[in-house]
């Protein structure tokens, strides 16, 4: 025990050493594309949409967050004055964003405007054993991974944690996707359900969430675990790269088309996405658990970079229905992360459950703009 104490102390002095040059992060305080965000406080009155919106919508789903042990302290002091309001109520509770918040316009880089991306919660066929039908295993977290946080050494690293593995006395990174999959029936690693498609376990993972149809008619529903550690890289940016798919046909649909008529491209495009996430079972009831811990609201649910937007915070969406020019304008809740959401200006709308929701959310690709809404009074997180 004591040599493995001394081995993890000694990782995290490699860590230190070496994290900034892993993660590309300046020595001190923000990196220069944190230092690039920024915050202008605005009115209500200038929210695009903001008198039409359903805001009792926006209530319910802040409620669901609080309090969380992940909600920071300004955002959970009006959670006791929120949990008195009728959400029905829409002028009061209008009202009260209006008294207890400030508006704030986000830009980077001389932008106002971002990506603006969906995601939704999947069903796919399963098994509970494998099968010839059903070889493809959703896992659960590796014994063999660890993850190093550094939140506790050095507050300003709180957002970044290594993944890894120990070879012997040495630290090195955990297995990519591809070494994954070359250690079928290998991998240290609970196995939740057996897929009968790899295409559908690579979009569970994308996605983060979903649950599994067993034959019987039974579900279970799996959530976000951990990941391998490894950047994300887009699928639909790899075909575009290699010539395979148009920027335009690179949806969600366009892929999953292209994945059944090139089952000989398949393995080498689907690894060209080195991360891998691991699952964990949920109960049925719950709905999808996001990053803050809270159920997610199909329609007011945002996955947000949190080194800008914090976990919990209210953000005013302005963007557009896919492929369509009408307005998309509704007050969002910033409740999870994504390995693709990187930047002050990019958001991740969730859709609900299903098909239907994963068409919308399939073909969603739109620029939008970012408003972040902060307790009155109280300094904004980045400052």
């Amino acid at each position: 025990m004591l040599c493995r104490l001394f081995l993890f102390a000694r990782v995290y002095a490699l860590v230190y050493a070496l994290v900034y040059a892993l993660a590309g992060c300046a020595p001190l305080g923000r990196t220069p594309e944190q230092a690039a965000a920024g915050y202008v406080e605005t009115t209500f009155e200038s929210l695009p949409g903001w008198e039409r919106d359903t805001v009792g919508a926006s209530l319910r789903a802040f409620l669901r967050g609080c309090p969380r042990p992940g909600l920071s302290a300004p955002l959970a002091a009006v959670c006791a004055e929120a949990r008195t309001l009728d959400a029905e109520n829409d002028g009061a509770v209008r009202a009260f964003f209006e008294r207890a918040f400030v508006p704030y316009r986000m830009h980077a880089e001389g932008r106002s405007a971002g990506l603006i991306t969906g995601y939704y919660e999947p069903v796919i066929a399963g098994s509970r054993i494998r099968t010839e039908r059903y070889a493809y295993p959703i896992y659960g977290v590796p014994t063999d991974l660890f993850v190093i946080d550094m939140a506790s050494v050095h507050p300003e690293l709180r957002d970044l944690r290594l993944r890894g593995r120990l070879e012997g006395r040495r630290v090195v990174p955990y297995y990519s996707r591809a070494e994954i999959e070359a250690r079928a029936g290998q991998l240290p690693a609970p196995v939740i359900a057996w897929a009968e498609d790899p295409v559908e376990v690579f979009f569970l993972q994308v996605q983060g969430s979903g649950q599994v149809q067993f034959e019987d008619g039974e579900r279970e529903r799996v959530g976000f675990a951990e990941q391998n550690g490894h950047p994300y890289r887009s699928l639909g940016r790899y075909l575009v790269d290699a010539g395979e798919l148009t920027l335009e046909q690179a949806s969600m649909d366009g892929i999953k088309r292209w994945a059944a008529a090139s089952p000989g491209k398949l393995k080498r495009a689907l690894e060209s996405n080195a991360s891998y996430v691991f699952f964990r079972e949920l109960p049925a009831n719950d709905g999808p658990i996001g990053a803050l811990g809270a159920p997610l609201s199909a329609g007011r649910s945002l996955a947000v970079d949190r080194r800008y937007i914090p976990l919990g915070a209210l953000v005013y969406l302005r963007t557009t229905d896919p492929l369509s020019q009408e307005p998309l304008e509704r007050l969002m809740v910033a409740q999870d992360t994504g390995g693709a959401i990187r930047g002050a200006l990019r958001a991740d709308l969730f859709w609900g459950l299903g098909a239907e929701a994963g068409a919308m959310a399939g073909r969603m690709r739109q620029e939008g703009s970012l408003w972040l809404l902060w307790p009155r009074g109280v300094p904004l997180p980045s400052s």
